[in-house]
Formats: structure tokens, sequence, C-alpha cells
């Protein structure tokens, strides 16, 4: 039976032949909380940023330093023995990689979302499916038992990338913010730009602070709008769409709902556009994006501002 996405990255966690980057340190932000009462039936979290610390606050493709991302495409071509099916060209592996891996993601970023939409989401095993089945035309092999299909194969692939590429990890508190909603009575999901890793990472994430918690009890299957799954990331109001009928089935109107998101252009502003409730995650200076001007702007200008996540608890109550 091949192994799971979870299964895989547990696995390579288990390896002592591996080595990891760290998330990075969350810097605090000179910002006075303001926690009104907001009285709503859904708390929507976005993920990289808010629930998890990363670099930037965002999932990149490619390291702001080259010389990373060439380290990074070195160990993946040696992690997935492919330098025997890569053409022989001078230099090293991870300069002939870097530059099918580019114009792969190039390719996807013109040509990878559905027609019309503004936001595409570019999905990062599709990135490596391609650049695999060019090395299938060399003979390139893998152990399907292990890892499944190809698509499997690229999924695990792809958080192998990434996971070299950045480290992950929740922010403090985020297990005690996400159980306070649940004991609330609340509905919680996520509403967020993700990969299909994106899940494991959080669930890992959410262990290390706490081994017992349950991903699925905190954040229902169903409550998670993605933008992978739904090739639109934000602003896209494609996922705020998808996020908003998602929660009419259950009978909850968009001013019953509270987004909470560290970015006031891609979070907040379109929440509010909806009509939802919004809260600023203003934890640390390495995902914030909020300048003083556009604070001042009403159709930016959140509800409530944290800058610690179980501080939501004073927020639904």
């Amino acid at each position: 039976m091949p192994l799971t996405l979870d299964e895989y990255a547990a696995r390579l966690a288990s390896r002592d032949n591996l080595t990891w980057p760290t998330a990075p340190k969350p810097e605090p932000v000179k910002a006075k909380p303001h926690l009104p009462r907001l009285p709503v039936k859904a708390v929507l979290w976005t993920v990289y940023g808010t629930l998890v610390n990363i670099l930037q606050g965002e999932l990149l493709y490619e390291h702001p330093k080259d010389f990373v991302t060439g380290l990074v495409l070195e160990k993946t071509i040696s992690e997935f023995n492919m330098w025997n099916s890569m053409s022989r060209k001078p230099g090293q592996p991870s300069e002939y990689m870097r530059e099918i891996y580019k114009k792969e993601l190039d390719m996807l970023k013109m040509t990878g979302g559905p027609t019309g939409e503004r936001y595409p989401e570019v999905l990062a095993e599709r990135v490596w499916e391609s650049i695999i089945k060019k090395l299938f035309q060399k003979d390139y092999k893998f152990d399907a038992g292990t890892y499944g299909s190809l698509n499997e194969y690229s999924k695990k692939v792809a958080y192998f990338y990434h996971a070299s590429l950045q480290g992950t990890a929740c922010y403090p508190g985020a297990t005690e913010a996400l159980r306070c909603v649940c004991e609330a009575g609340l509905v919680q999901g996520v509403l967020a730009d993700a990969q299909c890793f994106t899940m494991t990472q959080l669930r890992r994430g959410l262990q290390a602070e706490d081994p017992a918690v349950e991903l699925d009890q905190v954040l229902p299957a169903e409550m998670r709008i993605l933008s992978f799954e739904h090739r639109a990331r934000k602003p896209s109001e494609t996922l705020f769409k998808a996020a908003l009928a998602t929660l009419a089935k259950k009978g909850i109107e968009p001013d019953e709902v509270l987004h909470v998101g560290s970015h006031l252009t891609r979070d907040v502003g379109p929440a509010k556009k909806f009509g939802m409730k919004t809260a600023l995650f203003a934890g640390d200076k390495g995902s914030l994006s909020a300048t003083p001007d556009q604070l001042k702007d009403p159709q930016l200008r959140p509800d409530a501002l944290l800058t610690e996540l179980p501080q939501i608890a004073q927020i639904i109550g």
C-alpha cells in the first residue's frame, strides 16, 4: 500500500540523514490589540502567515536567495535519484534542473488556471509532474509501491522540495485558538492559499504544540476552502464565494462569519467586500502586510486586531 502524504512526511521526519530549515522566529509587532465582541457563528482562518509561521508569510516557489534554491534542487535531485535521467550539460545538476523548473513554473502560471480567473493558483505537484514526465523520456523510474501513482509521487516530491525550501511551524497558541472556537460551538474552517501538502504541514505543526490535537476535529474537511482545489488564490472572488456558499448550506450568512488573516489586501479587504467580519493577525512582522494608510482605509480596516492567536476567545466571547 503506497504511503499517504501524512505518512510520507512522518517517515521523512524520522530520518536522521536529512536536515530541514526551521521556521523564522516571530518578530513582535508594535501594535495594540483591538478585541471587540463580535457575534458570529463561524470563524475562517488563513493558514500561511496566520496559523502557520513561514518565511515571508507565504509559500514560495523559489527562495529569495538563489543559492538556497540551488541547494534545495540538488537535495531533491539526490533524494529522488533524478540525475541519471537528466541531460549531461556542463555545470551543476541544480543549474540544469532550475532551468527546467523555472520553465514549467512560468508555463503553469500562464496556463494553469481556469479561463477568466484573474488570480490563478499554480499547483506545486503539477510543476513536478511535468518535470518527471520529461525524465521518463530517459528511462526514469520510481517505486510506485511506496509512492503511488505519478500524481501521488509528484505530490511527495513537491512536499519534499517545499519542506526543504521553507521551514514551517504553527504560531504559538494556534492549537489553543482553534480549540477555543470549537468549544464555543462555532463552525470553524480555513479560507486560504494552499497546496496539496498544506494541511499536512498544519497538522504536523499543531501536533508539535499538542500531540493530542486532531486536525479533522478542529478543522473539518468540508470547511477547508483551499486555493489549490479551486485553482484560484486570494484575493480571487472564486475562493470567497466558495466559502460563503459552503456556509450558506449551514444557514450562516456573510455577516455571521469572521475571517482572520495577516494580509489586508488579500484577506481582510475581500472578506469585507463580501460582508464578512474581519480580524487582522498582527503577531509577526514577517507575515503582517498592513501599512498605516491601508489601516485608515474603510474598505481595508479590520473589525478586530489580534497580536496573539488565543485572543480570539475575547472576540467570540
